[in-house]
């Protein structure tokens, strides 16, 4: 008997368990070695150590311009709505207020389909249906700069929604398929970086193309909002084509290889189970409810800040230097603002669950500020001064937009190893039931009560899922597999000749040199 570190088989010593920085003091082991040990299991599997790859960069910048260029078709219309609805024949707000809700109701009917798709084909041939259905929709819109085409607008507007299903569940699937551990939660939060850019993006550039005139002159400018669009799209089109891959050669983490041999359950039973996992279903509405009020917001941005800020030149000569005016430019900016610090929120949230591992403290951190910031926004309207406006948003934003991968890490954490495109799928369905029903319910509030009156609901709705995520109960299966599955015993085989034949599937031949296949061995060892 020996001790439980080492051991000695036919007059040689052995060291168990190895340390993966051990690997190369491991001496060769025979035939006849490994047939006196007394092993429980002898062979679970062989697998080339997990490992990132440097074009995993390139992996997800394609995916950020990707959902990019979708967010900045959302709000496109609605940040305009003054001119659109002049534009078009018999077009009302409500009508314009679609063309960001079709979004949502296009993914709350076909997310299941769409999560489904990703789980069996992969991420190439999501993107590739996402950036196929953008580009399709893009050019579609190019055909709708007539008074009498809004139908033809909506139709370009309802692909390109669609299309979304394919791409918004996206980035905690690509985080975990090529990021490592220590990178998941940056990658994924950059990955929602890249859909709140676009929205960035789409809350100023209509503003800038498109400012009034006569019809000829809307109808051009409507037609360089589309045409820069649709050039945009199709050139992210061809980056996916051409150069995005499905996943890595190998398994970026220990946790992803183990999710990887998992016995893979089948997409109905994965859905049951999520649905009545308490923890995930508080999850669920909780990032509802602080996304539904984000789409809110965004849709009903200028209808929320308009009658605070009058607009001058409806005022009598004598009166408008005693007026503030919000222009729609100013607008843009304010939206502008509280999309780009919520892209800073959440490079920021990213580095701290990757840092400190403290996922629900942030999650409830994010959310408690959140409320408050879309409740000084409430309260500070009134003061009718700009650059309050602007801080408010900027400190909303930070917050409210970057909970969103936040919540995306925090999910995977919880329901590991369900697959991350399933459970990125349900809470951005999520997202998109409560978005519907807030922006119609708080649009309703603005136009018969009051702007207040609507602002505060939408501050009281965060501090309902303020109150429910305190209820989520922290259980980090991820982070437990990464511990369990980085302890595993492992030895590397440098020469064998009775044990090829447990290895017929990697086309090696008995007596090969093999420097860097590594063999999981549970071993029970009577030392």
């Amino acid at each position: 008997m020996g001790s439980a570190e080492s051991g000695k088989v036919n007059g040689h010593h052995h060291h168990l368990p190895l340390a993966r920085d051990e690997i190369d003091d491991v001496r060769t082991i025979r035939e006849e070695e490994i047939m006196t040990f007394p092993l429980t299991i002898f062979l679970i599997n062989s697998f080339v150590s997990h490992r990132v790859f440097t074009r995993r960069w390139a992996m997800l910048l394609m995916f950020i311009l990707l959902s990019g260029s979708n967010g900045m078709q959302w709000t496109q219309y609605t940040i305009i709505v003054d001119h659109v609805v002049a534009f078009y024949t018999d077009v009302t707000t409500s009508h314009v207020d679609w063309t960001s809700m079709i979004y949502m109701l296009t993914y709350i009917l076909f997310f299941v389909p769409a999560s489904w798709f990703l789980d069996r084909f992969g991420l190439r041939w999501s993107l590739l249906l996402g950036a196929g259905g953008n580009c399709i929709g893009a050019w579609i819109k190019i055909m709708s700069t007539s008074p009498d085409a809004f139908w033809i607008t909506f139709i370009g507007q309802t692909i390109v929604g669609g299309s979304q299903m394919f791409t918004l569940g996206i980035p905690p699937k690509l985080a975990a398929v090529w990021f490592g551990s220590d990178e998941v939660s940056t990658a994924c939060a950059a990955g929602v970086f890249g859909n709140q850019l676009g929205i960035a993006v789409g809350f100023l550039l209509p503003t800038l193309l498109v400012y009034g005139g006569t019809v000829a002159e809307v109808a051009t400018q409507l037609n360089h909002l589309f045409l820069v669009s649709a050039v945009l799209n199709s050139l992210i089109f061809v980056l996916i084509i051409c150069f995005f891959a499905d996943k890595p050669p190998v398994p970026p983490s220990a946790a992803q290889a183990a999710a990887s041999e998992e016995l893979q359950q089948s997409h109905g039973a994965t859905l049951k189970g999520l649905m009545t996992d308490r923890n995930f279903l508080l999850l669920f509405i909780t990032y509802g409810l602080n996304t539904g009020v984000f789409y809110a917001v965004s849709t009903l941005l200028a209808q929320i800040t308009k009658p605070f800020f009058p607009d001058a030149t409806s005022e009598t000569r004598d009166q408008r230097s005693k007026v503030i005016s919000i222009t729609r430019s100013q607008i843009g900016t304010l939206g502008l603002l509280i999309v780009v610090a919520g892209m800073g929120g959440s490079v920021v949230g990213g580095f701290v669950l990757d840092r400190f591992k403290k996922f629900k403290l942030t999650t409830l951190g994010v959310y408690l500020f959140s409320c408050f910031g879309m409740t000084c926004l409430t309260f500070t309207l009134s003061f009718k001064e700009l650059w309050i406006v602007y801080a408010n948003g900027i400190l909303m934003g930070f917050f409210m937009t970057g909970y969103l991968p936040i919540g995306f890490e925090f999910a995977a954490e919880i329901t590991f190893p369900a697959a991350e495109g399933t459970v990125g799928g349900l809470l951005n369905a999520a997202a998109q039931v409560f978005g519907i029903a807030l922006t119609s319910g708080a649009g309703e509030l603005a136009n018969s009560v009051s702007v207040f009156a609507c602002n505060l609901t939408l501050s009281i709705v965060l501090l309902v899922g303020t109150i429910l995520t305190v209820l989520i109960r922290e259980d980090l299966k991820r982070q437990h597999a990464h511990r369990q599955h980085a302890n595993v015993p492992s030895i590397i085989i440098t020469e064998f000749s009775a044990i090829g034949h447990c290895l017929d599937q990697l086309d090696l031949r008995s007596g090969e040199l093999l420097s860097n296949i590594r063999i999981s061995l549970i071993f029970s060892l009577d030392f």
